[in-house]
């Protein structure tokens, strides 16, 4: 059995979820890669690209979502993110169902029971069908002319949506001015999706999770995907996979994987908030030191921009925005070791290559 420290553990994964070793030379290649980059936030999910990627700009994730080669919508852990389109049909045929079913409590103290439910979502759909993308007042407006009326200012119309697209009916369509999100049909905006059984699902997003994100076991798989335990050790118990010993702990990566040896110099990365990797695991205790857990997750549910040095984190970082450009203020968890400097300058000037603004940058304390 192969046994891997900590540091070649943290090396294998980064550089499976595309944050080392070769970058991907396009938003879907990166998206596919990592199986799917979150999207709540769509500047962070931007960053995620360009940490993953080898010369785009900002403007090249919002085309790649025009071209529809990725799509938004409500996937891992019922949360909002970017796939690739050809992957939306199977991956929310897999997982939607569970997560519609539990958010139904919620619905219903928010007054779409069953039935409500399923007549929004049939006057979404037909609102939608055959028209441009629209925002989601826009959707509001029109459903209450279907005899749907659902008071704007409550949580009541995200979960209706989040429901039309747990159920495959709609989807995230392209960003509007100042990245407001509009809504489409999915079978007008990417064809018909088609159909597979729930065990060959299982096996593929299980495969596609270890081909991004392993070393690692089951239960990561199970918290990575918001899938019971029981159903993520039915996805890997379809694979062929070969165990090893991932900082002391048992795991797996799929045959025939590669291992990468020891890089030669610190691979530095300026991950975004909500990064993929710092949220593709059960728990974090092998990215973030002892100790600095709470400066990555500052409360709320917000996972904050990490300084990351091969999968390590070592510090935060933050945006200022000025007239003459953008400031990047990077916060150390402690002193940095003088040889991580060098890729530190250079993650800083490809994110100002990346948003086409002059950047400097400082460490603060």
């Amino acid at each position: 059995m192969i046994t891997l420290t900590a540091a070649r553990t943290r090396q294998a994964r980064v550089r499976a979820n595309g944050l080392a070793g070769d970058r991907a030379a396009s938003v879907a290649e990166a998206t596919r890669r990592a199986v799917g980059l979150q999207a709540q936030d769509v500047k962070a999910c931007r960053l995620s690209v360009r940490s993953r990627t080898s010369g785009l700009v900002k403007s090249d994730v919002d085309k790649a979502v025009r071209e529809r080669a990725v799509v938004r919508t409500w996937a891992m852990r019922g949360t909002l993110h970017m796939v690739a389109a050809e992957d939306l049909g199977w991956v929310v045929g897999l997982l939607g169902p569970y997560f519609a079913k539990g958010l139904f409590g919620r619905r219903r103290q928010l007054g779409l029971d069953e039935e409500t439910t399923e007549r929004g979502v049939r006057a979404v759909a037909a609102v939608l069908s055959g028209s441009r993308p629209l925002t989601r007042a826009e959707l509001v407006a029109r459903i209450a002319e279907h005899g749907v009326v659902i008071d704007p200012r409550t949580q009541a119309v995200p979960h209706l949506l989040g429901y039309a697209a747990m159920t495959g009916v709609i989807c995230r369509g392209p960003g509007l001015e100042r990245d407001e999100p509009s809504y489409v049909l999915t079978r007008e905006w990417l064809g018909e999706q088609p159909v597979i059984a729930e065990e060959e699902a299982l096996t593929r997003l299980a495969a596609r999770y270890l081909a991004g994100c392993g070393p690692a076991t089951a239960e990561d798989f199970a918290a990575w995907s918001g899938l019971p335990l029981g159903k993520a050790r039915q996805g890997f118990g379809g694979l062929e996979l070969e165990p090893v010993t991932a900082a002391g702990e048992p795991a797996f990566v799929l045959a025939g994987t590669e291992l990468p040896a020891t890089a030669r110099k610190p691979e530095v990365r300026l991950l975004g908030h909500f990064d993929a990797y710092l949220l593709g695991y059960r728990g974090r205790a092998l990215a973030v030191p002892d100790g600095f857990e709470h400066r990555i997750r500052a409360g709320g549910g917000m996972i904050m921009p990490a300084v990351l040095v091969d999968g390590l984190a070592v510090g935060t970082w933050r945006q200022v925005r000025r007239k003459d450009g953008l400031r990047v203020i990077v916060e150390p968890f402690g002193a940095l070791a003088d040889r991580v400097l060098p890729g530190l300058r250079d993650e800083v000037t490809d994110l100002g290559r990346f948003l086409g603004l002059p950047t400097e940058w400082e460490l603060g304390r």
